[in-house]
Formats: structure tokens, sequence, C-alpha cells
């Protein structure tokens, strides 16, 4: 591993963090939220209970060392999936969103269709094992008697 990859390395640790993030603060300030961003309230629970389990997967999946090729995927596609619903949410209320609504919206979406793209571009060096994550329940430990 090069200097060059130690950034990259770190995406679903920032994709996590991300998604906590904003699954907190969604589901926390909701009305406050949904009165700033002319939005339903529902919308903003829903999106913040999405937030909360996507931040979930990517945490669990961070601390794996190694990281199954697959699911490394998976939360790349998952990512950029989320990009056009977040565009199809924002064109739903766009009759009622204030600017700040519609454009938390499209942030949203343009920030977890990078981050997925990115995911997929570098899904190889986020499957190699890694030395600073901790253990999975899946490895065994060496055994130095």
């Amino acid at each position: 591993m090069t200097r060059s990859d130690m950034p990259w390395r770190q995406l679903l640790w920032v994709d996590c963090l991300a998604g906590a993030t904003a699954g907190t603060l969604m589901l926390t300030l909701h009305r406050v939220l949904a009165s700033w961003y002319g939005v339903p309230v529902g919308l903003l629970l829903g999106m913040g209970a999405v937030n909360l389990v996507y931040a979930r997967c990517s945490w669990w999946l961070a601390r794996r060392s190694p990281r199954p090729r697959r699911l490394v995927a998976a939360m790349a596609i998952a990512n950029m999936a989320w990009a056009p619903v977040c565009l199809v949410l924002a064109w739903s209320v766009r009759e009622t969103a204030t600017a700040l609504g519609f454009g938390s919206l499209g942030f949203e979406a343009c920030f977890v269709g990078a981050l997925g793209w990115l995911e997929w571009r570098y899904r190889e060096l986020l499957s190699t094992p890694t030395s600073d994550a901790p253990p999975s329940a899946t490895q065994v430990p060496p055994n130095h008697s």
C-alpha cells in the first residue's frame, strides 16, 4: 500500500460518519428541518432512518479486515442508487420545498453519488486487508504459543 492509498482506505469510515450524522440530525431535528426545508416530516423521518441503517452497515463493513469485495461493491452500488432517489424526492417536493430543502436533497444526491463512485473505483483497495482495522468476528487470532 502506498502513502497515496491511505485516504481512500478511509472511504467506508467517511460513509459511516456521514450517514450517522445525517440520520441523527434528521431524526432529532425533523420538525425544525421540515419547516426550514418545506418538506413533509415523514420524508425526513424516512430519510433519517435509511441513513442510520446505512451508517450501521458501513460501520460493520469498515471494521472488517479483510472486507468482502462483494459487500464493498454492494455499498458502492447502494450509494449510487440512493443518489437518484434523492433527486426523485427533490422533484416530488418541488412545489413546497424551500431553496434550502431543495438544495439539501440535491447536495445529498451529489455527495452519496460521488461517494459511491469513489467506493466503486477503489473497491479492490477497500477489500484488501488492513492493519488498522480491528479483527472481525470471523477471524481467529494467531496462536503465539
